[in-house]
């Protein structure tokens, strides 16, 4: 009797294991089945990253292309310090989205210390080996850790592109935008609402930062200033821009936005 109740609790143990076994698999595969990106055809996306910098900072920068297998790859190499590519995942909302384009630029600075973040991310869901919550995990493991740092002096970002796929805000948003919103990025590493004395719907002036929201307020490394560029400014941009539009519409649906530069979901 004895030995058939033992039995018994085996069996149950090893159902258990196999049902929690079968569960924990599908819930790895389900996070990483749509882990693979559409690679952008090389001329739209080398044109649509260099987009991000003023036309005087284009020909000398180095391009970054993404592999959809392997990561990003320098397309082109620059010398003057500045870096563009184009955004493919945010880590902070551990979701694995097939339409977030955004492209970006960072000086020598960024280019040295928030880049290689954007590097790591990139290469784990190329290897289709990590669920967007394992890679959110590690990366905010190598911020605790040191491993990823915050600018140590002021720098800038330029996202002059004439259309952008974003999130419009922190990660409890998640549904992205297409938006013609051409804007300048100042380092702001740890900078708070609080501590800017900042308030919503202010003109000339937005905060961005997503890790705060995740790492704690004033614990996220890689806060900005955003500057949007006058009215007069987008709109020559997107004049500029006007046939890199037509491409990426003809290449994507989402990249049209209303009628006005307006927001489109």
């Amino acid at each position: 009797m004895t030995c058939i109740t033992k039995t018994a609790k085996n069996h149950k143990r090893t159902l258990l294991f196999t049902v929690m076994l079968f569960i924990s698999l599908q819930n790895l595969a389900q996070g990483t089945a749509d882990w693979h990106l559409e690679k952008m055809p090389v001329d739209l996306e080398t044109d649509y990253a260099l987009s991000a910098l003023p036309p005087h900072l284009r020909n000398d920068a180095t391009v970054y292309l993404l592999n959809p297998q392997k990561g990003y790859y320098v397309r082109r190499q620059g010398s003057n310090g500045y870096i563009c590519f184009i955004a493919r995942t945010e880590w902070e909302w551990s979701d694995y989205r097939n339409d977030l384009c955004t492209p970006i630029s960072y000086d020598a600075e960024g280019a040295r210390v928030i880049f290689p973040v954007y590097l790591a991310v990139a290469a784990m869901r190329a290897s289709g080996k990590y669920t967007a919550t394992q890679i959110k995990d590690s990366i905010i493991h190598g911020i605790t850790a040191g491993v990823y740092k915050a600018p140590s002096k002021p720098g800038i970002s330029y996202m002059l592109a004439p259309v952008m796929r974003v999130f419009p805000g922190n990660p409890d948003i998640k549904e992205p935008i297409t938006i013609n919103m051409p804007h300048y990025m100042l380092y702001a590493p740890y900078l708070t609402e609080e501590n800017a004395r900042y308030k919503h719907g202010t003109d000339g002036l937005m905060l961005a930062n997503p890790d705060n929201a995740i790492l704690g307020d004033g614990k996220g490394p890689y806060g900005y200033v955003i500057i949007p560029a006058s009215d007069k400014e987008k709109a020559i941009i997107i004049d500029e821009g006007k046939d890199l539009l037509k491409r990426l519409v003809a290449y994507k649906a989402y990249f049209k936005t209303e009628p006005g530069g307006g927001h489109h979901q």
